[in-house]
This record gives structure tokens, C-alpha cells and sequence, in this order.
């Protein structure tokens, strides 16, 4: 299978179907569920600011985005870039859920159909993030695209016929809930308002201007001939994706647990991922040497024609320091 015609989940179903032509309309469930929660955290934000509030905040952030976001749904359940005990797995996508984009057939489907319209000769502007700024941002944020000739979506069984995921996919706007709760019970509103409202507001609006940025400005080290769109690097956001942001190496090596391919390239997802490997929590990791090559990348730099980098699994030190003293 060429990869620029189709995905895995992805199938063409008739010689009409195309990435190009489409109608974006407002989605209301999707807009007053931004809008409901920017309103609170506005208002709310304002009224119960306090340290700890804050640090609830962004401890609550930084879990859901590296945890959930980044190891979950998109490394995991998405590109199924590394094995775990499927506990693990469920935990990490509910984290995932907690972003508050969408459940997890919503986010496998979104990525899915973006990732095989970008591969497109040309798409639609709202699937390129290709209509400037404001407007990106309205669409993005308040709006879905209707394709005209859309390809049908069949996700593989071990995700379709899932109970645990078929659930949270339901129920992914009431996940809030139980965190909700907690923190109302360690520390009142003021914990609920930043570390539900104002991380979900912060969460999907930076979501998508990581995507906007990453596909528009930015350093390429590859590019990918007879694409649409192609991914750039955005170094100043790595460590606020969790390394999410150095999307021209995601876009050359999709499948690879590594985004952070190369020296000075910060990933503090793969961090995460690494540890776990040391603990026996995850293994089968994907890196870019174990991917077929493909003959759609074209090298731009020096390093880039040198291969994908060197990063790979690193032994733990303090782990190898407690091996020895069992010893």
C-alpha cells in the first residue's frame, strides 16, 4: 500500500472520494464545550486565583498532556508506537480523555483522516490548518469539516470491538467528573475551576495552536514529496507538548515512539517512555531504524541524510545502581 493514498484505518471506498472538497459547519456540542469552560475559567479563575490553585493546575496539565495525550492516545492508540499491560494503556487514555478534546475514537479518527488528507496532493484548508490564523482558529475550535466524498473510517478490532474504550468514548465529556469531584473534596472550587475548567480551556486551545504552528512555521529536516502539507519543528514548544511539537520528524517517522530525534531536540514524552522501558512497564518500542523505509522522504540537511539520529532506550542508572546492591 502506497502511504500516501491510505491509512491502516483509513479506506478509499470510491474513485470520488477526496481530501479537497467540503463544507465546514459549527458544531454545536464542540463549541459550547469550549465555551461552557472558558466562561468558568474566566470568571472562576479570577475569583478563586491562589498558589495552590495554580500548582493544581499545572501539575493536572502536565500529567494529562504527557501522560494522556502524548503516551496515550497518540503514541499508544494512535501509532501504537510501544506495547504495555493494557491496565496501563486504559489509564494513560483515560488521561488522554481528560483533556478534553474528545474520546478516543474521536481522536484516532480526527488524526487519521488529517494524516491521510495532508499526505493528499492538496486538501481542504480547514484539514492543512491553511486558512490564516483567526479563521483556523474559529474552525478548529468550533466547527467540523463534512466532506463531500469522505473515506470511510474502520478502526482495527483491538480497538473497535474494546469495551473499556467503547465506554469512555460515550461518556468522554462526564470523565471530568470523578476529578472533578476529588479535587472539590482536597480543595474546594477554587482546585476544580483551575484543574478542570482552566486546564481543558488551555489544553484544546493549545492543541490546536501547536498544530496551526507546526504545520505552517518551523524547521523541516525532511520533507515528505507530493504532500499537501508538511510538518514543521516548533522548537520553543517542546517542552510544553511534552516533544509533541517537533512535528517535521513525526511527520518523516509517524510510527516511532521518538519525536525528539536528534540532539538539542528536548522530548519529555520519550522521557517518560524510556523510564517506564527500565521498569518492565512498557517494551516493543518503536524507533525510526525499525520502520519500512519510505519513498516519499526526501532529506533536507546534513543530518537528515545522516539517518534518523540516535536516540533510543537508554538503561537507568539509578536502576542499574539498585541491581548491584541487590547483588
Amino acid at each position: 500500500m502506497d502511504d500516501s493514498t491510505e491509512l491502516s484505518r483509513i479506506f478509499l471506498g470510491t474513485d470520488s472520494t477526496s481530501a479537497l472538497h467540503g463544507q465546514v459547519r459549527w458544531a454545536p456540542a464542540k463549541s459550547l464545550w469550549l465555551t461552557a469552560h472558558v466562561a468558568v475559567a474566566v470568571i472562576g479563575g479570577a475569583l478563586t486565583l491562589s498558589w495552590s490553585a495554580v500548582a493544581v493546575f499545572l501539575l493536572t496539565t502536565a500529567a494529562t498532556l504527557c501522560l494522556g495525550h502524548s503516551l496515550g492516545m497518540h503514541r499508544r492508540l494512535i501509532h501504537n508506537s510501544y506495547a504495555c499491560p493494557r491496565w496501563l494503556e486504559y489509564f494513560f487514555v483515560h488521561c488522554g480523555v481528560l483533556v478534553g478534546l474528545a474520546g478516543p475514537f474521536g481522536m484516532v479518527h480526527t488524526h487519521d483522516l488529517r494524516d491521510w488528507a495532508q499526505r493528499q496532493p492538496a486538501c481542504h484548508p480547514y484539514l492543512r490548518h491553511g486558512a490564516g490564523l483567526l479563521k483556523d482558529g474559529w474552525w478548529q475550535l468550533h466547527c467540523d469539516l463534512v466532506l463531500d466524498h469522505s473515506p470511510r473510517f474502520r478502526p482495527e478490532p483491538r480497538i473497535a470491538h474494546d469495551q473499556v474504550l467503547r465506554f469512555m468514548e460515550r461518556t468522554w465529556m462526564l470523565q471530568q467528573l470523578p476529578l472533578a469531584l476529588l479535587l472539590y473534596m482536597l480543595g474546594g472550587w477554587a482546585w476544580v475551576v483551575w484543574g478542570v475548567c482552566m486546564r481543558v480551556v488551555v489544553s484544546v486551545t493549545g492543541h490546536w495552536l501547536v498544530g496551526y504552528f507546526a504545520h505552517n512555521h518551523g524547521e523541516m529536516d525532511n520533507e515528505v514529496t507530493g504532500a499537501a502539507v508538511q510538518g514543521h519543528n516548533v522548537r520553543w514548544m517542546s517542552y510544553l507538548t511534552m516533544g509533541e511539537s517537533w512535528h517535521n520528524n513525526h511527520h518523516a517517522y509517524p510510527g516511532s515512539a521518538v519525536l525528539g530525534l536528534y540532539p538539542g531536540q528536548p522530548d519529555p514524552g520519550w522521557w517518560v517512555l524510556n523510564a517506564l522501558r527500565n521498569l518492565g512497564l512498557v517494551w516493543n518500542v518503536v524507533l525510526p531504524a525499525d520502520l519500512p523505509p519510505r519513498k516519499q522522504l526526501l532529506p533536507l540537511t546534513e543530518r537528515a541524510r545522516g539517518g534518523a539520529g540516535t536516540i533510543g532506550p537508554r538503561a537507568c542508572p539509578v536502576l542499574g545502581l539498585i541491581g548491584k546492591g541487590a547483588r
